[in-house]
């Protein structure tokens, strides 16, 4: 795609690419913005809309004035506690005993309201519940629930309302709280995944690390080693007048020294070189944090076990510049779908074909960018090449490259030769 067609500049920041995406919290996830928490609340205040139902007893005209000022300031009152625990809860520092007293408050309210006001004001039960089993343990939620279900009867009762009613009011309040609580172990599941997740890419790092160091241990403390016994022995050459076996040891050591800055940069090569796996793990997240869903089978990184390292790190290339182009310039993307294939060619050599594809709104009548161009020499090197174009029926871009498949012989034994 090109740098022409652009949804945000090529030198937006990360923070920019998370402000894109702040309407669309993860559950769980910390907020840490302002308009994250206003994002977060207008969500939340969705779940109100049920107060309808109070509401609408009070606009009937049913209760007397000090009656319908009583109601209004008790709605008012719960939904400000209800907005005030999604705040405390949102917030890193959280206050677990203003939380308490908040929904304290909240049930205080619910067991006030129907006795002034009739069965309507049962409908704040329901949220009480939830709120009760947003802040109590999983082990203690259900205990909680029975309790808040046993007060939700027993006001009923006492104020007079309809059996019925009473029921009904009951068990939506039981069984709301009941779904909070499973929703909050879903969303405690989902933190534990994304910790374990940065955990193990942490690890993996850290192996790496320890990988380049043992690599470089071995060939640097070998090569030194040698080079230093070597220089002593010219120095004792040097000393006793044997110049020539002198010459002769300066020489190895310069070969030793060339020798091991050739081995350091295939070493330091090998670190930074990507690989089929893990460009595909950070394409997924990347992609996600985009609102882009990748489509890729789990076989995809062992299709070609005998791709050699150099045709494998250009393919790998090759995905992290298209999943870069879909996340800055793939508007209107929500699916990418990567691919792997081999084909042949008419003189009969046999490509591996990686292709990746967006279902966004294409590149349209742009040219290609810098990204693509380097990607296209890269591919070059290695006697691949590179192949865009818009995806099936007109619509996405197609990011298509290849790279030639060698063929591994394998050494005849010698002991059935003959």
């Amino acid at each position: 795609m090109s740098d022409a067609r652009q949804t945000h500049g090529p030198d937006e920041s990360p923070k920019a690419g998370a402000e894109r995406a702040s309407f669309m919290s993860v559950p769980g996830s910390p907020v840490e913005t302002r308009r994250q928490l206003v994002v977060k609340v207008s969500w939340m205040l969705l779940w109100m809309t049920y107060l309808a139902y109070p509401a609408g007893d009070l606009v009937s005209g049913g209760h007397s004035t000090a009656d319908r000022v009583f109601g209004w300031c008790c709605l008012a009152g719960f939904v400000a506690a209800y907005v005030l625990l999604v705040i405390f809860r949102s917030q890193s520092g959280m206050r677990p005993r203003a939380c308490r007293v908040i929904v304290a408050t909240m049930i205080v309210l619910a067991s006030v309201a129907p006795f002034v006001l009739g069965d309507a004001f049962l409908t704040l039960f329901i949220y009480a519940s939830v709120c009760v089993a947003i802040i109590t343990p999983a082990n203690y939620a259900l205990g909680a629930l029975g309790a808040m279900a046993g007060l939700t009867a027993a006001v009923g009762l006492l104020s007079g309302v309809d059996t019925d009613n009473i029921a009904t009011f009951t068990l939506s309040a039981f069984l709301a709280g009941v779904a909070m609580t499973g929703l909050q172990r879903l969303v405690a599941t989902m933190k534990e995944l994304r910790e374990a997740r940065a955990a193990v890419a942490h690890l993996a790092a850290s192996e790496e690390r320890l990988r380049l160091a043992r690599d470089l241990h071995d060939l640097l403390g070998h090569s030194l080693s040698l080079i230093t016994l070597k220089s002593e022995l010219a120095g004792r050459f040097m000393d006793a007048g044997a110049d020539e076996k002198a010459r002769a040891q300066v020489a190895d050591i310069e070969q030793v020294a060339r020798q091991s800055l050739i081995d350091v940069r295939e070493a330091v090569t090998g670190f930074r070189r990507p690989t089929l796996p893990v460009e595909l793990a950070a394409a997924r997240t990347a992609l996600a944090a985009a609102q882009v869903r990748l489509e890729a089978a789990p076989e995809l990184v062992d299709s070609w076990p005998g791709l050699a390292d150099e045709e494998a790190g250009a393919l790998a290339w090759a995905l992290r510049e298209a999943v870069t182009n879909i996340v800055r310039h793939g508007e209107g993307a929500t699916v990418c779908t990567v691919t792997a294939d081999e084909s042949w060619e008419e003189h009969g050599g046999r490509y591996a074909v990686l292709e990746v594809a967006d279902n966004g709104r294409g590149p349209g009548k742009s040219q290609p960018g810098n990204g693509l161009s380097g990607l296209e020499e890269r591919l070059a090197l290695v006697g691949g090449r590179l192949e865009t174009g818009p995806g099936e029926r007109g619509k996405g871009f197609r990011m298509r490259a290849s790279v030639p498949l060698r063929t591994v012989t394998v050494a005849p034994d010698a002991s059935k030769v003959g």
